[in-house]
């Protein structure tokens, strides 16, 4: 029984990050940048107002503190304008947020300083030089990196990208994901199904699970375990895909046939992983491109906990994630567990925070049967039990990996 530890160290070992393309900044929030995004003009790109309020020489606007100072206003510049302009000594001109700064000018005196008058205002507090000016380039200078290569692209890097005038940036695209339900019971959501059938519940579960970690995602569906018939679809995604993923075919006589239609296509190893649940599973490297390859079991509770396990953080690790794998902390349990010796368990759990100190809790949910899906729904976390220990007290100390929250 292979560890689950070397198992994840098989699939990471798979990873490959998908050749970089050129998208519109609007594709890119998600995705690893992956170029050095140089600042081709400053940012701001010319000194202007911060505020509402008069432009001035801060050295004729000194003395305010002591007595009130009265300038006449000689114009009006909005956020926008393109008409340039030229202070005198002694002079204010009335300026919006955003508007240039006439030439001469040093600082802008909000509104509030003055008496707002359209002609001849009066201003009663002095301001500094560079007061409530944004200056050219204070943001980002002409050659500054602006975003760099492997940073995550987010709204802020998407908001500065087309700050500098960048319509396109380079990135890692998503890694492609096919997901196939394997299995004769097997109806898809639209239909009834008849005595022995069920509903697939794995491809539609799995391609969300896909999405979640960042993949483009493709729910091929249902496949009958026919030899010839899952050979030919998993042959066909090995082309349009980074990594394909079969939920089903993993025993019986369903797993001879995924077996065998798999074999021909490359090297699959179907073994059993000191985990529970999800124990029985393969993986393997299929077609010319070595196009990483899982079968899950046919349980949905179980392939979903393997796919988060071991599927996840390769999708991750595709995507040049630093660290693929989700968050672990420490957390104390409100309810004693159980696990199968020589096994690391995955059980589902509830992650609080007491209020009082900030130390996580964990309350276990439901029973320990493999085939409970309503839990897992209600589950934010895993509780993780080494392989070595079979039961945990209340009040014991569990390592808890976070799964996605909910809002």
């Amino acid at each position: 029984m292979r560890s689950v530890d070397e198992q994840l160290a098989r699939a990471l070992a798979a990873a490959v990050r998908p050749a970089p393309v050129r998208v519109a900044i609007s594709e890119a929030q998600g995705l690893l940048c992956a170029e050095e995004v140089v600042a081709e003009h400053a940012l701001p790109g010319f000194d202007q107002a911060a505020v509402d309020g008069y432009a001035v020489r801060s050295v004729d606007v000194q003395s305010a503190g002591r007595e009130p100072v009265v300038l006449p206003v000689v114009g009006e510049i909005a956020a926008g304008s393109r008409q340039p302009r030229r202070l005198q000594p002694g002079q204010a001109v009335r300026v919006d947020t955003g508007a240039p700064l006439p030439t001469l000018a040093d600082a802008v005196v909000p509104l509030g300083y003055t008496d707002e008058h359209p002609a001849r205002v009066t201003i009663n507090q002095p301001v500094p030089s560079a007061a409530y000016v944004r200056r050219t380039g204070e943001d980002v200078q002409t050659g500054d990196v602006a975003v760099r290569r492997g940073a995550t692209i987010g709204a802020a890097q998407v908001g500065l990208l087309a700050a500098v005038g960048r319509a396109k940036v380079l990135v890692y695209p998503r890694p492609r994901v096919s997901i196939v339900s394997i299995g004769d019971e097997l109806v898809d959501i639209d239909r009834a199904p008849s005595q022995g059938q069920v509903y697939d519940v794995n491809s539609y579960a799995l391609a969300a699970a896909a999405r979640d970690a960042g993949a483009e995602v493709t729910r091929v569906g249902i496949v009958s375990p026919d030899q010839r018939r899952v050979r030919e679809v998993v042959e066909s995604r090995l082309l349009l895909a980074e990594i394909v993923v079969l939920a089903g075919g993993v025993g019986g006589t369903t797993g001879d046939e995924v077996r065998a239609a798999l074999s021909e296509l490359g090297e699959l190893d179907m073994t059993r992983v000191a985990m529970h649940p999800g124990s029985v599973q393969g993986f393997g490297r299929l077609g010319q491109d070595a196009v990483p390859t899982f079968v899950l079991p046919a349980n949905p509770m179980s392939a979903l906990v393997v796919f988060e396990v071991l599927v996840r953080p390769l999708i991750r690790a595709a995507q040049g994630k630093r660290n693929p794998r989700r968050r672990i902390v420490s957390a104390k349990l409100l309810s004693p567990i159980s696990s199968t010796k020589g096994r690391r368990g995955f059980l589902r759990g509830q992650l609080l925070r007491d209020e009082s100190n900030g130390q996580y809790l964990v309350q276990p949910l439901g029973l320990s049967g493999a085939h409970l899906l309503a839990s897992l729904a209600e589950a934010n976390c895993l509780v993780l039990v080494d392989e070595e220990t079979t039961d945990v007290a209340v009040g014991d100390e569990v390592q808890v990996s976070f799964l996605a929250q909910r809002g």
